[in-house]
């Protein structure tokens, strides 16, 4: 009987954990949805953040900031995050521009160093070519060719076909909804929070 209530008990906890991660996907999936409705022009530029909680102005960004405000609505400062854990293990993240520290200004807006600490403290999942293993609130990154690397949401809206989930990201045109999930190299796939 003890036996019987222990497996109960741990199946009780795993359905628990398993239903709070799709809650928190769909909430991010709905909040990436959510920022399409916002006018953006793309712009890569340097801008002095506040620390924590800061963002570049309302009506510009790039891929990451994409990923940085769908995740802010939901209580997460990357900006915070990204840069608490440079601090403390910066030789953990790649070097691609020559810094000597981490500056809290612009590390969380770059593709490799999300994709660096998405693997450390989210899920990493696998590279695949099967439109099935990408869900609504996982996040994607694309090698664009020339070192340019690109980062989106996966959310809860199919393609035309209904064979494939659609992305939200800025690969120039503002924030928008798009079928791309194939359209470039996948060299990342995350799950966080």
């Amino acid at each position: 009987m003890k036996k019987i209530l222990i497996f109960f008990i741990c199946l009780l906890f795993i359905s628990n954990f398993l239903y709070s991660q799709t809650e928190f996907q769909s909430r991010l999936s709905d909040s990436a949805l959510s920022l399409t409705k916002q006018t953006v022009s793309y712009d890569p530029g340097y801008f002095q953040l506040d620390y924590p909680n800061g963002d570049v102005p309302a009506d510009k960004g790039v891929c990451t900031d994409v990923i940085i405000r769908a995740y802010r609505k939901l209580g997460v400062d990357l900006q915070k995050e990204v840069h608490e854990d440079m601090m403390q293990n910066f030789d953990k993240y790649p070097n691609n521009w020559g810094l000597s520290k981490p500056d809290k200004n612009i590390d969380h807006r770059r593709v490799p160093n999300l994709m660096v600490y998405f693997s450390r403290f989210g899920e990493e999942l696998p590279v695949t070519v099967k439109a099935e293993d990408y869900k609504p609130g996982d996040i994607v990154c694309w090698d664009l060719g020339k070192g340019i690397t690109h980062i989106g949401i996966v959310v809860n809206r199919k393609s035309d076909d209904q064979k494939r989930y659609l992305i939200v990201h800025n690969i120039g045109g503002g924030q928008v909804l798009a079928d791309c999930l194939f359209d470039f190299k996948i060299i990342g796939h995350f799950v966080y929070k």
